[in-house]
């Protein structure tokens, strides 16, 4: 993706994100766009944090990289220095290393959420959710907000079939947490979302730059 072509995918899906309702946690506002990296797809993410919009949160994923700790400190100094949120993905003790400000998890991990709020109460904790059972027991759980996915058809390895705009609206109508969309989520179809009820969209390539 050339850099121009970034640059109109980010501003789009931010100005798209700025329309959807804003929600509190802990008396703290939610972003609402979420940019998840990921090793093969977004190998430079420090780029893509430089240009987020204030106020937007960064999915640090690490799949268990050697350097996670170097990379997630730098990603930390970027993000409180543009004032965006980090969250670290699966790893709690990288998340500590990291001093990030939350986790986010995968749905296989829902019941591990009351014992991190209860070790780290200020933590923003999100889970993903493939479909409606999952969003109960993630909300269930305790989380503070859920990322469903896919909404739309993505080249994501773990995609599974698209929920598409009336799945996702049936998962947000069936929990009281708030929910982020995630999947093939870009310039061209996040004007979709805006009705559904989400809180945030979030995405990986599509905020690639």
């Amino acid at each position: 993706m050339d850099f121009e072509h970034a640059s109109d995918q980010m501003d789009a899906l931010s100005r798209t994100a700025a329309r959807l309702r804003p929600w509190l946690v802990r008396g703290k506002p939610l972003p609402n766009l979420l940019f998840f990296t990921d090793p093969a797809r977004t190998p430079d993410p420090e780029r893509i944090v430089e240009r987020l919009p204030a106020g937007a949160a960064v999915v640090f994923r690490a799949f268990g990289a050697a350097d996670a700790v170097v990379q997630g400190r730098r990603l930390r100094e970027i993000s409180r220095r543009r004032g965006l949120m980090l969250l670290v993905g699966a790893e709690p003790a990288l998340a500590l290393a990291v001093e990030a400000d939350g986790l986010h998890l995968p749905e296989r991990l829902a019941p591990t959420v009351p014992g991190l709020r209860a070790a780290q109460p200020d933590w923003l904790i999100t889970i993903a959710a493939h479909g409606l059972e999952a969003a109960r027991i993630g909300a269930a759980a305790g989380a503070d907000a859920l990322v469903v996915s896919s909404v739309f058809p993505s080249r994501s390895p773990s995609a599974g079939t698209p929920l598409g705009v009336e799945g996702l609206k049936r998962i947000v109508e069936g929990v009281q947490t708030p929910v982020y969309a995630l999947g093939g989520v870009r310039a061209d179809t996040a004007a979709r979302l805006l009705d559904t009820g989400i809180v945030g969209i979030a995405a990986v390539e599509a905020l690639n730059a």
